[in-house]
């Protein structure tokens, strides 16, 4: 349900773009650009640290939505919940271990973040371009979170499986252009 009244109680995560078009225009392509643009981590890889942080967040939304992008490109359903619980026993690759730890400890104890996470992603053969990408991507959902749970934007499954596939399709640069923003 949202909060601001003037997007109605069932406003969805496109109508606050809309009712604030000029941030919603500078995001999307940093957006498209984070979670699309080159990087040594596949865009199934950032879809699913983008759901983890969002799970970690208590961001239904978010959650739902990227959980949906995640599996699109192949993330296994079910993964993700295995993950919120316990990353060492999660049905993840072992190399993409160090980048979920280090996603959830900037997310919940950004304070206590030490050379030795970074040390253990490079351990795991993941150059800095990874670190700096997972970190943006991190970074990306904390915000988003909270622009989504501050606003009181809520959705639907069929809502989080339908802009799964949507982000899938089209990326996050499309968003701007199907709300003419």
């Amino acid at each position: 349900m949202s909060f601001l009244p003037s997007l109605g109680r069932d406003a969805t995560l496109p109508e606050l773009f809309k009712a604030y078009p000029a941030t919603a225009r500078k995001r999307l392509p940093f957006e498209e650009e984070v979670m699309r643009g080159p990087s040594p981590l596949s865009v199934a890889r950032r879809e699913l640290i983008a759901a983890y942080v969002s799970g970690l967040n208590s961001c239904g939304h978010c959650y739902g939505v990227h959980a949906a992008t995640a599996e699109a490109f192949g993330v296994a359903d079910g993964v993700l919940e295995s993950l919120i619980g316990d990353v060492d026993s999660a049905p993840v690759e072992e190399r993409m271990k160090p980048i979920l730890r280090f996603a959830r400890k900037l997310t919940r104890t950004p304070d206590r973040m030490v050379a030795g996470d970074v040390e253990e992603i490079l351990a795991a053969g993941w150059d800095e371009k990874a670190v700096h990408d997972a970190a943006l991507v991190c970074a990306l959902f904390n915000c988003m979170n909270r622009i989504v749970s501050g606003a009181g934007i809520v959705g639907t499954e069929p809502y989080y499986k339908a802009g799964g596939a949507a982000l899938a399709k089209d990326g996050y640069a499309a968003i701007a252009d199907k709300l003419g923003l």
